[in-house]
């Protein structure tokens, strides 16, 4: 796609970046809530979206391959494209035209943070072509913007298993995020299905008030889960209980719900991974070989992912 966008991409007031500068970005895939931590934790998981940002002469130019492609927008509107002129923009920088290049390996609507591994590349692609300016904080603050909450982002951003939460004042919300080391043992199986899921549709069969004893219940899982990720994965079954939101889901994503109960059944710690419909698990060991098999056969993909780094610049000129 070619077209004419405006004089200068970012912002007209400060330092112009020059024609010829490129940088390409690997983004990881994320998986938000982990059972009890909704709107919480997060995970960057090892499958990755590429981003190549190429400073041009005029316009923008923006192709896609791979995952959504055919079916995400190859204009301005693009959520990559928004991301590389919001963090110019924060940057103080401008670029006269912009060729934007994706190539996705996280699937869309699967709950596996597309769209946050989207705003997280193009925001990275755009510290990279400024030369570093904007700190961790900064990213995260705005990938978390476009997301209205930070768990995927946050993932993305930092790598590993995140903790993020939000302060809110009267004149700011403010995104922020930790990330903690996790027993290098727990490993991550995705299971995959062919169908979509819509985060804002499945957020909205969550109920307004949750009785005080689904509360506690959930605040003990997800400090059980701190401490099993960190050094116990042996709790990781009982840590990643939960009766916030999944419950509430499972009308809405009935194969998944099964494949939790299932995997679950056999001592494996499943969740739903963000709104749905992939499952997690998360374990010290692959997936049984006859799950996974029984699942290849239903149609699902099953991918082993390692728990990964933080979205990184792997090529400049």
């Amino acid at each position: 796609m070619s077209g004419t966008g405006p004089e200068v991409i970012g912002s007209s007031g400060g330092r112009i970046l020059t024609v010829g500068r490129s940088v390409t970005v690997e983004v990881p895939a994320s998986s938000a809530n982990l059972g009890p931590g909704f709107d919480a934790l997060g995970v960057a998981l090892g499958l990755y979206d590429t981003v190549t940002v190429t400073v041009i002469e005029s316009g923008l130019e923006l192709s896609v391959t791979g995952e959504g492609a055919g079916q995400v927008p190859d204009d301005a509107s693009h959520l990559v494209a928004k991301a590389v002129e919001a963090g110019l923009r924060a940057g103080g920088t401008g670029a006269p035209g912009l060729r934007i290049t994706c190539h996705n390996a996280i699937p869309h609507s699967r709950g596996l943070g597309s769209s946050a591994s989207a705003a997280v590349g193009g925001l990275v692609a755009a510290d990279g072509l400024m030369g570093r300016l904007l700190t961790t904080d900064h990213l995260v603050q705005l990938a978390s913007e476009f997301e209205g909450h930070p768990d995927n982002a946050a993932a993305s951003v930092l790598g590993g298993v995140v903790v993020s939460w939000i302060e809110r004042s009267q004149t700011q919300v403010r995104y922020r995020a930790v990330r903690m080391e996790v027993d290098p043992s727990i490993v991550a199986t995705v299971l995959v299905p062919a169908e979509t899921s819509s985060t804002a549709q499945t957020r909205g069969l969550l109920p307004d008030t949750v009785p005080h004893e689904d509360a506690a219940f959930n605040a003990s899982r997800a400090a059980l889960m701190s401490v099993a990720l960190a050094s116990h994965p042996e709790f990781l079954l009982a840590a990643t209980e939960d009766r916030l939101h999944q419950p509430y889901r499972a009308p809405a994503l009935v194969g998944t719900t099964e494949w939790v109960s299932r995997l679950r059944d056999r001592g494996l710690a499943a969740t739903v991974s963000g709104a749905g419909p992939t499952v997690l698990v998360l374990a010290s060991a692959p997936l049984p070989g006859d799950l996974r098999q029984l699942a290849e056969d239903q149609g699902w993909r099953v991918l082993d992912l390692r728990i990964a780094d933080a979205a990184r610049v792997i090529a400049e000129s």
